[in-house]
Protein backbone atom coordinates (compact mmCIF):
# COMPACT_ATOMS: atom_id res chain seq x y z
CA UNK A 1 0.00 0.00 0.00
CA UNK A 2 1.26 3.06 -0.90
CA UNK A 3 2.22 5.69 2.21
CA UNK A 4 -0.20 8.43 1.42
CA UNK A 5 -3.31 5.92 0.70
CA UNK A 6 -1.65 4.77 4.41
CA UNK A 7 -2.29 8.05 5.40
CA UNK A 8 -5.33 8.96 4.55
CA UNK A 9 -6.79 5.74 6.48
CA UNK A 10 -5.32 6.91 9.68
CA UNK A 11 -6.60 9.98 9.26
CA UNK A 12 -10.86 8.46 8.58
CA UNK A 13 -10.08 6.73 11.40
CA UNK A 14 -8.72 9.66 14.05
CA UNK A 15 -11.40 11.50 12.49
CA UNK A 16 -14.28 8.95 12.90
CA UNK A 17 -13.15 7.93 16.54
CA UNK A 18 -13.12 12.26 17.73
CA UNK A 19 -16.57 12.60 16.04
CA UNK A 20 -17.60 9.27 17.89
CA UNK A 21 -16.19 11.07 21.01
CA UNK A 22 -18.21 14.56 20.90
CA UNK A 23 -21.33 12.47 19.78
CA UNK A 24 -20.82 10.57 23.24
CA UNK A 25 -20.62 13.64 25.30
CA UNK A 26 -23.25 15.56 23.81
CA UNK A 27 -26.21 12.80 24.36
CA UNK A 28 -24.12 12.58 28.34
CA UNK A 29 -24.71 16.43 28.53
CA UNK A 30 -28.31 15.51 27.08
CA UNK A 31 -29.32 13.00 29.32
CA UNK A 32 -28.34 14.57 33.00
CA UNK A 33 -31.01 17.64 31.85
CA UNK A 34 -33.29 15.07 30.87
CA UNK A 35 -33.06 13.57 34.01
CA UNK A 36 -33.19 16.84 35.73
CA UNK A 37 -36.06 18.64 33.90
CA UNK A 38 -38.75 17.18 36.53
CA UNK A 39 -41.50 19.08 38.37
CA UNK A 40 -38.89 19.48 41.03
CA UNK A 41 -36.93 22.33 39.13
CA UNK A 42 -37.65 25.44 40.78
CA UNK A 43 -38.93 28.00 37.77
CA UNK A 44 -37.97 31.59 38.21
CA UNK A 45 -39.14 34.53 35.97
CA UNK A 46 -36.72 37.64 36.52
CA UNK A 47 -36.67 40.86 35.08
CA UNK A 48 -35.15 44.69 35.22
CA UNK A 49 -36.71 48.00 36.75
CA UNK A 50 -40.45 47.88 37.06
CA UNK A 51 -41.72 51.67 37.38
CA UNK A 52 -45.29 51.70 38.28
CA UNK A 53 -45.03 55.39 39.26
CA UNK A 54 -45.55 58.75 37.79
CA UNK A 55 -47.06 58.20 33.90
CA UNK A 56 -48.27 54.82 34.97
CA UNK A 57 -49.72 55.41 37.93
CA UNK A 58 -51.69 58.71 36.20
CA UNK A 59 -53.42 55.84 33.99
CA UNK A 60 -54.53 53.56 36.77
CA UNK A 61 -57.82 53.92 38.81
CA UNK A 62 -56.39 55.73 41.57
CA UNK A 63 -53.78 58.90 40.37
CA UNK A 64 -51.66 60.19 43.00
CA UNK A 65 -51.75 64.07 42.87
CA UNK A 66 -49.54 64.45 40.14
CA UNK A 67 -47.71 67.63 41.05
CA UNK A 68 -43.60 66.97 40.51
CA UNK A 69 -41.14 68.47 41.23
CA UNK A 70 -38.59 67.85 37.81
CA UNK A 71 -36.80 70.41 35.63
CA UNK A 72 -38.47 68.63 32.69
CA UNK A 73 -41.95 68.04 33.85
CA UNK A 74 -43.95 69.80 36.59
CA UNK A 75 -46.67 67.39 35.94
CA UNK A 76 -46.75 63.82 35.93
CA UNK A 77 -49.93 63.71 33.38
CA UNK A 78 -47.52 65.28 31.17
CA UNK A 79 -45.78 62.16 30.34
CA UNK A 80 -48.85 60.42 29.39
CA UNK A 81 -49.57 62.96 26.88
CA UNK A 82 -45.97 62.07 25.34
CA UNK A 83 -46.47 58.44 25.37
CA UNK A 84 -50.30 59.57 23.46
CA UNK A 85 -48.44 61.31 20.91
CA UNK A 86 -46.41 58.73 20.07
CA UNK A 87 -48.16 55.75 20.04
CA UNK A 88 -51.86 56.43 20.39
CA UNK A 89 -54.62 57.45 22.84
CA UNK A 90 -54.18 55.15 25.93
CA UNK A 91 -57.76 55.23 26.82
CA UNK A 92 -57.67 55.62 30.64
CA UNK A 93 -58.14 54.87 33.30
CA UNK A 94 -57.02 50.93 32.51
CA UNK A 95 -57.72 47.72 34.59
CA UNK A 96 -55.23 46.61 37.25
CA UNK A 97 -54.00 44.30 34.37
CA UNK A 98 -53.94 46.28 31.74
CA UNK A 99 -49.52 47.57 32.26
CA UNK A 100 -48.93 43.47 32.15
CA UNK A 101 -50.18 43.31 28.58
CA UNK A 102 -48.91 40.25 26.79
CA UNK A 103 -46.65 39.18 29.85
CA UNK A 104 -49.64 37.89 31.49
CA UNK A 105 -49.71 35.03 28.71
CA UNK A 106 -46.23 34.00 29.08
CA UNK A 107 -46.88 33.69 32.83
CA UNK A 108 -49.63 30.96 32.38
CA UNK A 109 -47.93 29.40 29.62
CA UNK A 110 -44.56 29.26 32.14
CA UNK A 111 -46.17 29.07 35.53
CA UNK A 112 -43.02 30.49 37.32
CA UNK A 113 -42.85 29.69 40.97
CA UNK A 114 -41.38 32.71 41.73
CA UNK A 115 -41.33 36.52 39.74
CA UNK A 116 -38.12 38.74 40.97
CA UNK A 117 -38.75 42.25 39.93
CA UNK A 118 -36.45 45.69 40.93
CA UNK A 119 -40.00 48.14 41.65
CA UNK A 120 -38.79 51.41 41.69
CA UNK A 121 -41.09 53.18 42.94
CA UNK A 122 -42.58 54.79 46.08
CA UNK A 123 -45.88 54.03 47.06
CA UNK A 124 -47.07 56.66 49.03
CA UNK A 125 -49.61 59.75 49.34
CA UNK A 126 -46.54 61.81 50.90
CA UNK A 127 -46.13 65.40 49.16
CA UNK A 128 -42.46 65.90 50.43
CA UNK A 129 -40.01 65.03 48.15
CA UNK A 130 -36.24 64.13 48.32
CA UNK A 131 -34.65 67.93 47.64
CA UNK A 132 -32.09 67.58 45.17
CA UNK A 133 -33.74 64.79 43.59
CA UNK A 134 -34.22 65.25 39.75
CA UNK A 135 -36.92 62.83 39.35
CA UNK A 136 -40.00 61.40 41.79
CA UNK A 137 -41.88 58.57 41.31
CA UNK A 138 -44.73 58.00 43.22
CA UNK A 139 -47.83 55.39 43.17
CA UNK A 140 -50.69 56.26 45.11
CA UNK A 141 -50.94 52.84 47.50
CA UNK A 142 -54.41 52.24 46.61
CA UNK A 143 -53.23 51.43 43.02
CA UNK A 144 -51.23 48.25 44.90
CA UNK A 145 -53.74 46.12 42.78
CA UNK A 146 -51.19 46.22 39.67
CA UNK A 147 -48.54 44.06 41.58
CA UNK A 148 -51.03 41.93 43.28
CA UNK A 149 -52.52 40.71 39.81
CA UNK A 150 -49.23 39.34 39.65
CA UNK A 151 -49.01 36.75 41.74
CA UNK A 152 -46.14 35.09 43.59
CA UNK A 153 -44.60 38.27 43.06
CA UNK A 154 -41.14 39.53 44.92
CA UNK A 155 -39.74 43.01 44.44
CA UNK A 156 -36.43 43.98 45.14
CA UNK A 157 -36.32 47.75 46.71
CA UNK A 158 -32.96 48.65 46.67
CA UNK A 159 -32.94 51.27 44.06
CA UNK A 160 -32.63 54.90 43.56
CA UNK A 161 -36.11 55.93 43.46
CA UNK A 162 -37.28 54.58 46.42
CA UNK A 163 -36.64 56.95 48.68
CA UNK A 164 -37.62 59.68 46.28
CA UNK A 165 -40.61 60.75 48.14
CA UNK A 166 -38.65 61.07 51.59
CA UNK A 167 -38.65 58.88 54.59
CA UNK A 168 -42.69 59.01 54.91
CA UNK A 169 -42.88 57.81 51.61
CA UNK A 170 -40.46 54.74 52.00
CA UNK A 171 -42.40 53.62 55.60
CA UNK A 172 -45.62 53.65 53.54
CA UNK A 173 -44.58 52.04 50.80
CA UNK A 174 -43.38 48.99 53.37
CA UNK A 175 -46.77 48.86 54.95
CA UNK A 176 -48.70 48.85 51.92
CA UNK A 177 -46.13 45.89 50.14
CA UNK A 178 -46.91 44.35 53.49
CA UNK A 179 -50.68 44.83 53.84
CA UNK A 180 -51.00 43.23 49.98
CA UNK A 181 -48.64 40.35 51.27
CA UNK A 182 -46.11 41.01 48.71
CA UNK A 183 -42.79 39.79 49.41
CA UNK A 184 -40.06 42.46 49.22
CA UNK A 185 -36.32 43.27 50.69
CA UNK A 186 -33.49 45.51 50.48
CA UNK A 187 -35.06 48.88 52.01
CA UNK A 188 -36.87 49.24 55.81
CA UNK A 189 -37.18 51.04 58.62
CA UNK A 190 -33.36 50.48 60.19
CA UNK A 191 -30.39 48.73 58.89
CA UNK A 192 -31.65 45.01 60.09
CA UNK A 193 -34.59 45.06 58.09
CA UNK A 194 -33.26 46.76 55.12
CA UNK A 195 -29.99 44.13 55.03
CA UNK A 196 -32.89 41.09 55.93
CA UNK A 197 -32.83 38.87 53.10
CA UNK A 198 -36.34 37.25 51.73
CA UNK A 199 -37.20 33.66 52.17
CA UNK A 200 -39.73 32.45 50.35
CA UNK A 201 -40.97 28.76 50.45
CA UNK A 202 -42.33 26.99 47.65
CA UNK A 203 -44.26 24.08 48.06
CA UNK A 204 -43.10 20.62 47.42
CA UNK A 205 -39.72 22.54 45.85
CA UNK A 206 -37.64 24.11 48.68
CA UNK A 207 -37.13 27.41 49.66
CA UNK A 208 -36.15 30.64 47.42
CA UNK A 209 -34.11 32.88 49.11
CA UNK A 210 -33.60 36.79 47.66
CA UNK A 211 -30.71 39.21 48.82
CA UNK A 212 -31.29 42.78 47.72
CA UNK A 213 -28.67 45.87 47.18
CA UNK A 214 -28.06 48.72 45.85
CA UNK A 215 -24.92 50.92 44.63
CA UNK A 216 -24.08 54.22 44.36
CA UNK A 217 -23.09 53.84 40.75
CA UNK A 218 -27.03 53.20 40.02
CA UNK A 219 -27.80 56.87 41.44
CA UNK A 220 -28.28 55.78 45.03
CA UNK A 221 -27.19 58.37 47.20
CA UNK A 222 -24.84 57.45 49.88
CA UNK A 223 -27.21 59.29 52.95
CA UNK A 224 -30.09 56.89 51.59
CA UNK A 225 -28.11 53.84 53.24
CA UNK A 226 -29.92 52.23 56.35
CA UNK A 227 -28.63 53.11 59.18
CA UNK A 228 -29.12 51.71 62.90
CA UNK A 229 -32.25 54.06 63.85
CA UNK A 230 -32.40 55.05 60.35
CA UNK A 231 -34.38 54.46 57.25
CA UNK A 232 -32.92 53.45 54.00
CA UNK A 233 -31.94 51.24 51.20
CA UNK A 234 -29.56 48.29 51.85
CA UNK A 235 -26.45 49.87 50.14
CA UNK A 236 -23.42 47.91 48.84
CA UNK A 237 -20.80 50.78 49.27
CA UNK A 238 -18.06 48.99 46.65
CA UNK A 239 -16.96 45.55 45.06
CA UNK A 240 -14.47 45.02 47.93
CA UNK A 241 -13.47 41.43 48.90
CA UNK A 242 -14.73 43.14 52.49
CA UNK A 243 -18.19 43.34 51.20
CA UNK A 244 -18.16 39.54 49.49
CA UNK A 245 -17.01 38.55 53.25
CA UNK A 246 -20.33 40.26 54.50
CA UNK A 247 -22.38 38.96 52.17
CA UNK A 248 -21.10 35.25 52.70
CA UNK A 249 -21.54 35.72 56.47
CA UNK A 250 -24.95 36.61 56.05
CA UNK A 251 -25.74 33.68 53.46
CA UNK A 252 -24.07 31.09 56.05
CA UNK A 253 -26.82 32.20 58.75
CA UNK A 254 -29.67 31.53 56.54
CA UNK A 255 -28.52 29.12 53.65
CA UNK A 256 -30.32 25.33 54.37
CA UNK A 257 -29.44 22.65 52.36
CA UNK A 258 -31.66 22.59 48.47
CA UNK A 259 -31.85 26.62 48.97
CA UNK A 260 -31.26 28.49 46.00
CA UNK A 261 -29.95 32.15 46.63
CA UNK A 262 -30.64 34.93 44.32
CA UNK A 263 -28.61 38.17 44.51
CA UNK A 264 -30.61 40.90 42.92
CA UNK A 265 -28.05 44.03 42.75
CA UNK A 266 -28.96 47.88 41.22
CA UNK A 267 -25.68 48.98 40.03
CA UNK A 268 -24.06 50.88 37.19
CA UNK A 269 -25.23 53.74 34.92
CA UNK A 270 -28.47 53.56 32.68
CA UNK A 271 -26.56 53.22 29.18
CA UNK A 272 -23.73 51.50 27.66
CA UNK A 273 -22.90 47.37 27.07
CA UNK A 274 -19.70 47.12 29.04
CA UNK A 275 -19.03 44.83 31.85
CA UNK A 276 -15.70 45.99 33.98
CA UNK A 277 -13.51 43.70 34.78
CA UNK A 278 -13.94 44.47 38.39
CA UNK A 279 -17.78 43.97 37.87
CA UNK A 280 -17.03 40.62 36.41
CA UNK A 281 -14.54 39.14 38.97
CA UNK A 282 -17.24 40.62 42.13
CA UNK A 283 -20.02 38.36 40.91
CA UNK A 284 -17.68 35.26 40.26
CA UNK A 285 -16.58 35.65 43.82
CA UNK A 286 -20.24 35.93 44.79
CA UNK A 287 -20.53 32.52 43.48
CA UNK A 288 -17.51 31.08 44.43
CA UNK A 289 -16.85 32.62 48.14
CA UNK A 290 -21.07 33.55 49.03
CA UNK A 291 -22.61 30.49 48.26
CA UNK A 292 -24.58 32.56 45.37
CA UNK A 293 -26.85 30.67 42.76
CA UNK A 294 -28.22 33.38 40.83
CA UNK A 295 -27.14 36.75 40.28
CA UNK A 296 -29.91 39.36 39.17
CA UNK A 297 -28.25 42.77 38.09
CA UNK A 298 -30.69 45.79 37.28
CA UNK A 299 -30.63 49.12 36.77
CA UNK A 300 -29.31 50.61 33.03
CA UNK A 301 -32.22 50.96 30.68
CA UNK A 302 -31.28 47.74 28.42
CA UNK A 303 -30.90 44.34 28.48
CA UNK A 304 -26.73 43.29 29.17
CA UNK A 305 -25.08 40.42 28.35
CA UNK A 306 -25.79 37.00 30.31
CA UNK A 307 -23.26 34.59 31.41
CA UNK A 308 -22.95 31.02 33.14
CA UNK A 309 -20.24 30.68 35.54
CA UNK A 310 -19.77 27.06 37.12
CA UNK A 311 -23.39 26.96 36.43
CA UNK A 312 -24.46 29.54 37.68
CA UNK A 313 -26.95 32.31 36.15
CA UNK A 314 -25.14 35.87 35.72
CA UNK A 315 -28.14 38.23 34.12
CA UNK A 316 -25.53 41.52 34.43
CA UNK A 317 -28.39 43.90 33.27
CA UNK A 318 -32.14 43.21 32.85
CA UNK A 319 -32.72 46.39 31.54
CA UNK A 320 -35.95 48.35 32.04
CA UNK A 321 -39.23 45.91 32.17
CA UNK A 322 -41.99 48.63 32.49
CA UNK A 323 -41.64 52.45 32.33
CA UNK A 324 -42.77 55.33 31.03
CA UNK A 325 -40.17 56.98 28.78
CA UNK A 326 -42.49 56.24 25.74
CA UNK A 327 -41.81 59.27 23.52
CA UNK A 328 -39.14 60.95 24.84
CA UNK A 329 -36.00 60.80 22.78
CA UNK A 330 -32.12 60.87 22.54
CA UNK A 331 -30.94 57.02 23.22
CA UNK A 332 -32.97 55.95 20.58
CA UNK A 333 -30.24 52.90 19.68
CA UNK A 334 -30.45 51.09 22.83
CA UNK A 335 -34.24 50.25 21.80
CA UNK A 336 -34.41 50.15 25.58
CA UNK A 337 -38.08 50.39 24.96
CA UNK A 338 -37.41 46.18 23.57
CA UNK A 339 -37.62 44.20 27.16
CA UNK A 340 -36.98 41.07 27.72
CA UNK A 341 -39.01 37.99 30.24
CA UNK A 342 -36.10 35.82 31.80
CA UNK A 343 -37.60 32.05 32.75
CA UNK A 344 -34.57 30.45 34.43
CA UNK A 345 -35.17 26.49 35.52
CA UNK A 346 -32.55 25.93 38.61
CA UNK A 347 -31.74 22.67 40.08
CA UNK A 348 -32.84 22.71 43.81
CA UNK A 349 -30.50 20.29 45.11
CA UNK A 350 -27.02 22.27 43.35
CA UNK A 351 -28.22 25.77 42.52
CA UNK A 352 -27.36 25.28 38.89
CA UNK A 353 -28.74 26.60 35.65
CA UNK A 354 -30.69 23.75 33.83
CA UNK A 355 -32.92 25.94 31.25
CA UNK A 356 -32.91 30.02 30.31
CA UNK A 357 -35.64 30.93 28.21
CA UNK A 358 -36.07 34.51 26.53
CA UNK A 359 -39.26 36.09 25.86
CA UNK A 360 -38.72 39.96 24.07
CA UNK A 361 -41.18 41.99 24.81
CA UNK A 362 -41.93 45.78 23.65
CA UNK A 363 -42.96 48.56 26.20
CA UNK A 364 -45.70 50.58 24.57
CA UNK A 365 -49.01 52.26 25.35
CA UNK A 366 -47.67 51.80 28.96
CA UNK A 367 -47.98 48.20 28.80
CA UNK A 368 -46.22 45.06 27.98
CA UNK A 369 -46.68 43.82 24.09
CA UNK A 370 -45.41 41.43 21.98
CA UNK A 371 -42.82 41.83 19.75
CA UNK A 372 -42.64 42.12 15.79
CA UNK A 373 -40.17 39.29 14.39
CA UNK A 374 -38.23 42.19 12.83
CA UNK A 375 -37.75 43.30 16.69
CA UNK A 376 -37.53 39.44 17.91
CA UNK A 377 -33.85 39.48 15.75
CA UNK A 378 -32.72 42.44 16.48
CA UNK A 379 -32.98 41.32 20.01
CA UNK A 380 -31.45 38.13 19.50
CA UNK A 381 -28.39 39.78 17.13
CA UNK A 382 -27.45 41.66 20.21
CA UNK A 383 -27.60 39.43 22.69
CA UNK A 384 -25.29 37.09 20.56
CA UNK A 385 -23.46 40.04 20.42
CA UNK A 386 -22.95 40.80 24.21
CA UNK A 387 -22.68 37.11 25.22
CA UNK A 388 -19.83 36.33 22.92
CA UNK A 389 -17.51 37.32 25.04
CA UNK A 390 -18.67 34.29 27.53
CA UNK A 391 -18.43 32.04 25.35
CA UNK A 392 -22.83 31.58 24.77
CA UNK A 393 -25.58 32.55 22.32
CA UNK A 394 -29.35 32.66 22.07
CA UNK A 395 -31.32 30.71 19.23
CA UNK A 396 -34.82 31.30 18.17
CA UNK A 397 -36.98 28.82 19.38
CA UNK A 398 -40.99 28.90 18.73
CA UNK A 399 -40.56 32.80 18.86
CA UNK A 400 -38.86 32.79 21.95
CA UNK A 401 -34.80 32.49 22.77
CA UNK A 402 -32.98 29.79 24.47
CA UNK A 403 -30.06 30.21 25.56
CA UNK A 404 -26.53 28.30 24.83
CA UNK A 405 -23.89 27.38 27.13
Amino acid sequence: MKPGILLIGLLIIIMSLLLREVSTQNNTKKRVVEMQDTDKQMKLFLCGDVMTGRGIDQILPHPSNPEIFESYLKDARGYVTIAEKKNGLIGYPVNYKYIWGDALKEFDRTKPDLKIINLETSITTNNSYWKGKGIQYRMHPKNIECLSVVKNLYCSLANNHILDWDYKGLTQTINTLDKAEIEYAGAGIDFQAANKPAIIEIEGKGRIIVLSYGMPSSGIFSSWAAQKNRPGVNLLKDLSQAGIQEIKALVETVKQPGDIVVFSLHWGGNWGYEIHSNEMEFVHSLIDTAQIDVFHGHSSHHFKAIEVYNNKLILYGCGDFLNDYEGIGGKESYRSELTLMYFANIDPETGNLIKLEITPMEIKNFRVNEVVTSDLLLVKDRLNRECKRYNSSVTLQNNRLLYNW
